[in-house]
């Protein structure tokens, strides 16, 4: 398989070119474009429950579509908001994306839908996480520009921010300080990460933009 990323930082898009029985499995509703005669089967990742769930409580899609061409054929993906689309190839390892961020993996990366846990329906990162692991090509999409940090320690990063992480760090979920710090900074929760690993953030929120956008509104 062949890929070819354009229009980074701004406005991401994949462009995927697969041989005969090659096959690439994306986000429901990212396809732009494809060759005549591509081959779509539809999936749900986790089971029928945890879609659903990932579909209502998460807000996004609960199908994962998978492409395929007899003789080889392209297709390309435009995540839904602009920004940039990472590439990451996987050997062996994983990394767990945040709610919004899988657009598309090559068949033998596997993918299952991980709870949180109770922290997570606070930190604005959804109650659900994708894990992807195994060894082939991941690609996964932010919303502005993306900084790869490594962290040995501890990092403390706004809750909205945070795109995708190595299952070697751990976080829990704090305030700006005290109370008072929390409830007037305008920060709000913060997510405390700990451990050595990679973290991927973006550098703008679609929260953020509502926000901005809002007293415009009428």
């Amino acid at each position: 398989m062949k890929h070819e990323i354009l229009g980074n930082p701004d406005y991401g898009q994949l462009s995927v070119e697969l041989g005969p029985g090659e096959s690439f499995i994306s986000e429901g509703g990212a396809m732009a474009w494809m060759s005549d005669r591509m081959e779509l089967e539809s999936r749900m990742m986790g089971g029928f429950i945890k879609s659903i769930i990932r579909k209502f409580a998460g807000g996004e899609s609960a199908f994962l579509v998978q492409y395929s061409h007899p003789t080889g054929g392209s297709v390309t993906f435009s995540p839904a908001t602009p920004g940039t689309v990472l590439h990451r190839q996987l050997n062996g390892d994983s990394l767990i994306l945040t709610k919004g961020a899988f657009l598309g993996c090559t068949s033998d990366i596997n993918l299952s839908v991980k709870f949180g846990g109770w922290k997570s329906l606070f930190s604005g990162e959804g109650a659900f996480q994708v894990v992807c692991s195994g060894t082939g090509d991941l690609f996964f999409n932010a919303y502005g520009a993306v900084l790869e940090k490594e962290v040995n320690g501890e990092l403390t990063v706004d809750t909205s921010h945070v795109v995708a992480w190595e299952p070697t760090l751990d976080y829990r979920i704090g305030g700006m300080g005290g109370l008072k710090s929390t409830l007037l900074s305008g920060e709000g929760l913060v997510l405390n990460f700990s451990g050595t690993g990679k973290i991927y953030l973006q550098t703008r929120t679609l929260g953020g933009l509502a926000g901005w956008l809002s007293p415009y509104l009428h």
